[in-house]
């Protein structure tokens, strides 16, 4: 199948994308995943999207998207990305079923929070669990709550905390924070959290929401301890995996494997090749930032298009 601008993810960067290519008259093709919509539709309600007052379920504005997308003519397809030959024009990506010549891409596909991999996650997601403290802390305000990592992201969730929720503990693995230390002086002295060092998390409790941790301390020495906590709130903090593997043969990543762009630009190292949203964004993970880069990379797109043509 052969396109001008192939746009690779369906979240809020790769649907935004699409409204605007489709509008340039660049017929685009998006190719979506196994969970369209990205993120968003493990939230149960978003309240910081513009244009929302009330607030919307993560699916219905992702649906809302979608919709939008198909208005101006967006050819959705299905599939999973396996392999991409970006060495030359066209530049070539291969699902499983259907190989795709496109003049330019957009890869928009996300990036996965990283669980600690407790089945109580997926049981009490948007009932507790959480990955993101500035979606979801708002719920939990006069709340007892909990964030899990030690690093400055961990930090800095649990000090957003800090000023909605009553009490924050923070769960951390080690004997020490792994944060800057201007980050750790500010947790320390912070007298709303509570940081338990040397802990680990063994499971969630809660008869339909969240009701607590099941947590232990100097596992396996002499010291060794388990203990519970009651919270309303359990908040991952320890990184983001991107989802950019079939990628990285062609264009250039961080350390982290997010995909690096150009300054004031999506515009990635390959000519004809843009990422937007959270696969390009190893700080903010946004969904209004993840649209707005969505557009910047369509218009970019465009323009990439116009020079081929003279």
């Amino acid at each position: 199948m052969k396109t001008k601008c192939l746009i690779i993810g369906a979240g809020p960067a790769g649907y935004t994308a699409a409204i605007y290519a489709s509008r340039a008259n660049l017929q685009p093709v998006l190719i979506e995943g196994p969970q369209p919509g990205g993120q968003l539709t493990t939230t149960s309600e978003v309240e910081n999207f513009p244009g929302y007052p009330k607030g919307v379920d993560g699916n219905q504005m992702m649906a809302d998207l979608r919709e939008q997308a198909v208005r101006f003519g967006t050819d959705i397809q299905s599939g999973i990305v396996s392999t991409v030959d970006f060495s030359g024009q066209p530049l070539k990506v291969m699902t499983s079923d259907t190989e795709y010549e496109a003049d330019s891409v957009i890869i928009c596909t996300g990036a996965a929070a990283r669980y600690l991999g407790l089945p109580d996650e997926q049981k009490y997601m948007g009932m507790g669990v959480s990955a993101c403290a500035v979606c979801d802390g708002f719920f939990y305000r006069n709340r007892t709550v909990a964030v899990v990592g030690g690093g400055d992201t961990a930090c800095e969730e649990a000090m957003y905390l800090s000023g909605l929720a009553k009490k924050v503990y923070m769960i951390v693995r080690k004997d020490h924070l792994r944060a800057s230390k201007v980050m750790q002086q500010r947790v320390l002295q912070n007298p709303k959290i509570t940081v338990l060092f040397n802990s680990n998390t063994l499971g969630l409790f809660g008869d339909e929401v969240l009701e607590g941790a099941h947590l232990v301390e100097h596992v396996g020495t002499a010291n060794e301890q388990k203990f519970d906590i009651n919270i309303d709130g359990f908040f991952l903090a320890i990184g983001h995996k991107p989802n950019s593997e079939p990628f990285r043969a062609f264009v250039e990543t961080d350390e982290g494997g997010f995909i690096k762009t150009k300054a004031n630009s999506q515009a990635t190292n390959v000519p004809g090749v843009f990422a937007a949203g959270d696969v390009a964004d190893p700080v903010f993970q946004q969904a209004v930032i993840a649209a707005g880069s969505g557009s910047r990379a369509a218009l970019e797109a465009e323009r990439y298009l116009l020079t081929l043509s003279d």
